[in-house]
């Protein structure tokens, strides 16, 4: 594969991943999780994750109102856990099930080309 066409596919391999991740932050956090514990949850799931893209999608689902983010104090380590919203719930549903019409019509595309 040429250079040229190993960024392209970077790229879209980016943009999937990114999409993705959103769908897996919802389901990942219907038990709440802090940051790093999410970050190792997704990685065990082979959803592999940075940081530096994680954290700010976490803030932004929270201001969306899809997670609630509460402070653990309980433990000597102050810790952020992000939970599901009712709302969270019923996007990561429609998410789901748009991300399953999604897969059956690619299954369906790659079976009819040859």
């Amino acid at each position: 594969m040429n250079d040229d066409l190993a960024s392209t596919l970077a790229t879209h391999r980016q943009e999937l991943r990114r999409g993705t991740l959103v769908v897996a932050c919802l389901l990942a956090c219907r038990t709440p999780r802090y940051g790093y514990a999410l970050l190792e949850y997704l990685g065990s799931v082979g959803l592999e994750a940075e940081a530096n893209t994680l954290y700010p999608l976490l803030r932004r689902l929270e201001g969306q109102g899809l997670l609630r983010a509460e402070w653990n104090t309980d433990e000597p380590r102050p810790r952020k856990y992000y939970s599901l919203t009712e709302d969270g719930a019923a996007m990561a549903e429609e998410l789901r099930d748009e991300w399953t019409r999604l897969t059956a019509s690619l299954a369906a595309l790659w079976k009819e080309t040859p």
